[in-house]
């Protein structure tokens, strides 16, 4: 399949959060609304007189005239062969969007073509039956999508497989751990060959294995030619994944182009430079009942505060805290993150005078000195955090507490040689190296 696999033009859609209406969205819909009528006898309700209103996204009653728009005036093309990514906050429009490509709802205005058979997967255990089999499942989302029964016989081994739930499969899935229905939807999904298939945050629910293995598949079909996707809101599995992304803020998108630059933008608002925060004695400082933060900063090697850094100079992150008790064995810590909200690493407190044992109440500072040519060129954020150890008890822990930005001013002593391109990478350390000549 070659050319254009997704077109959306100008793609609104409406929700008008008041009076119910009797006509719905989905199936689903429906039948509840079927089973509401019976319960009553038939009669109608009050309120689905109203053809014009339109429930909101979580159903409910509210005044007649709130109206919500998931999405407004949203185009753009998705290529076959291409992994799109579409990121935004919660409530941005994202699975409205989905909702419409799959068919599961109408847009109010505008229209979304979609060039090619389709596999979604938007919540786990879409389209499952609760009271039938896994195996039977498998045969009804083959069957959903146009398959004949030997077309699913063929992929029927590497789907179980995948899920590894083989000794389950004559098992109704309602019985299913929310583990076992992800791993069983998502095989379903990727291994019955749609040309395009939407995932809407499946990542989120299974375990850091499972969603590797998750992401290689998804690779292998954007290989193949297939077309994908993704949302969500783990932004290093965006950028492995994709090339292109959108970005999607208040029902309309609002940035289109590479993935690395679109999740840039995203992240900019979070990531403003802060390299100082104190909290006052009218403040609420984050803590619990032994050690509360008062203080965090960002310190060159002059003890200044500065927000853009050398790629080359040492820099410092001081912590000052209270200690409100005395006898708690203490560990401090601090955690980087990349732009793209990749954890890059932590480091412990672990200075020998106080390592393990118990300290006095009072107010403390513990500095960490972070070592040139460590940390790559870009926006980064710090985490600060201490926990009581024996029994562990986290105290606090703040994300996003300071965030600077490192840059190279001069290739002159640092790792890039006379290389003149990006450096790709979270960490860029000036290694040593010995080169030698064995023979001329």
């Amino acid at each position: 399949m070659t050319g254009v696999a997704i077109t959306v033009e100008r793609v609104s859609k409406r929700y008008r959060i008041g009076r119910r209406k009797n006509r719905h969205d989905t199936l689903a819909a429906q039948l509840v609304a079927g089973a509401g009528a019976l319960l009553r006898g038939g009669r109608r309700s009050p309120a689905a007189a109203d053809g014009d209103a339109e429930p909101g996204p979580e159903g409910g009653w509210a005044r007649e005239d709130e109206i919500i728009w998931s999405l407004r005036d949203v185009s753009f093309d998705v290529q076959s062969g291409e992994a799109l990514g579409i990121i935004g906050h919660n409530g941005a429009g994202k699975s409205t969007l989905l909702k419409i490509l799959s068919r599961i709802t109408r847009p109010t205005s505008g229209r979304a073509v979609l060039h090619a058979r389709v596999g979604s997967l938007l919540e786990i255990g879409t389209g499952f039956h609760p009271e039938l089999t896994g195996r039977e499942n498998m045969y009804l989302s083959g069957a959903v999508l146009g398959m004949k029964r030997r077309e699913i016989n063929a992929k029927f081994d590497a789907i179980v497989d995948f899920a590894e739930v083989e000794r389950f499969l004559d098992t109704p899935v309602k019985r299913y751990s929310s583990g076992m229905y992800l791993r069983l939807a998502f095989a379903v999904a990727v291994h019955l060959e749609p040309e395009i298939l939407i995932v809407d945050e499946v990542l989120a629910v299974g375990d850091a294995r499972f969603q590797k293995k998750c992401l290689i598949r998804m690779q292998d079909l954007r290989r193949e030619g297939r077309t994908v996707l993704f949302v969500s809101h783990n932004l290093p599995a965006v950028t492995q994944l994709c090339k292109r992304a959108i970005l999607f803020d208040h029902g309309r998108l609002v940035a289109d182009g590479p993935a690395a630059e679109v999740i840039g933008t995203y992240v900019s608002p979070m990531r403003r430079t802060a390299t100082s925060r104190e909290w006052g004695p009218a403040d609420s400082p984050p803590g619990g009942d032994v050690a509360r933060l008062r203080a965090v900063r960002l310190r060159t090697e002059h003890d200044d505060i500065a927000e853009t850094l050398d790629i080359r100079r040492p820099f410092s992150i001081e912590m000052e805290y209270d200690v409100l008790i005395d006898g708690a064995v203490l560990l401090p810590y601090v955690n980087f993150h990349d732009d793209a909200g990749v954890f890059l690493f932590s480091a412990h407190d672990l200075d020998p005078d106080w390592e393990g044992r118990p300290r006095p109440a009072g107010r403390w500072l513990s500095i960490v000195r972070i070592a040139g040519n460590l940390l790559a060129e870009g926006h980064h954020a710090v985490a600060v955090g201490l926990v009581t150890l024996d029994p562990v008890v986290n105290q606090y822990d703040v994300r996003d507490v300071l965030s600077f930005r490192v840059v190279e001013d001069s290739p002159e002593g640092t790792a890039r040689g006379g290389w003149v391109g990006p450096m790709d990478g979270v960490v860029r350390p000036a290694l040593q190296w010995r080169t030698t000549l064995l023979r001329a």
